[in-house]
């Protein structure tokens, strides 16, 4: 088990940082955002953040449940490439009724977040890989990340702030940890 020290240098030192969305990068969950057609304005810090982080030649995806629609809209409102993100795919037949959500894509599963880092350590051959987020299914993901940080700065999930090593609750936080180095 990793200390809050080692766990700051993975941080320092990640090649790739993987952020959960629903209650994280967003404030609300992504169900509430598709009624209100992906509103993101409050992304400021998390934009500065994921700034920082391509500055130090760092690689950032988004790994959600969520659906990739929203979470593409998302990602460019902070400045992380579409292919660099994981998430849900809805389905509609050609008259343009919904069909369901593709269930081949990992994150459709238990377990998916930690698949979708395997995957990414597999082809990138990243040697650490962060995840930050605010549920049950990002802490989940450490193993196979090399370090998660618990974000409790839009919901407060109790099992994620008791059992996370390194809880946060806003990504000034992490901004600060990286003028470490």
């Amino acid at each position: 088990m990793a200390s809050l020290l080692e766990l700051k240098e993975i941080f320092r030192n990640a090649d790739a940082v993987c952020f959960d969305v629903d209650s994280t990068v967003i404030r609300e969950e992504g169900i509430d955002e598709l009624a209100k057609f992906c509103g993101v304005g409050d992304a400021v810090a998390e934009m500065e953040l994921v700034n920082r982080l391509h500055q130090r030649g760092i690689h950032v995806f988004l790994i959600s449940g969520g659906f990739q629609s929203i979470v593409e809209h998302v990602a460019l409102q902070v400045n992380i490439p579409t292919a660099n993100v994981f998430a849900n795919r809805l389905k509609f037949y050609f008259n343009g009724e919904y069909a369901g959500f593709d269930e081949t894509q990992p994150t459709a599963e238990s377990g998916g977040k930690g698949k979708v880092i395997s995957h990414l350590k597999e082809q990138f051959h990243f040697k650490k890989v962060v995840m930050i987020g605010d549920g049950a299914t990002d802490m989940e993901a450490c193993p196979p990340a090399d370090c998660f940080i618990g974000f409790g700065g839009n919901v407060i999930r109790k099992q994620v702030k008791e059992k996370a090593k390194w809880y946060i609750t806003h990504f000034d936080e992490l901004l600060k940890e990286l003028e470490e180095r």
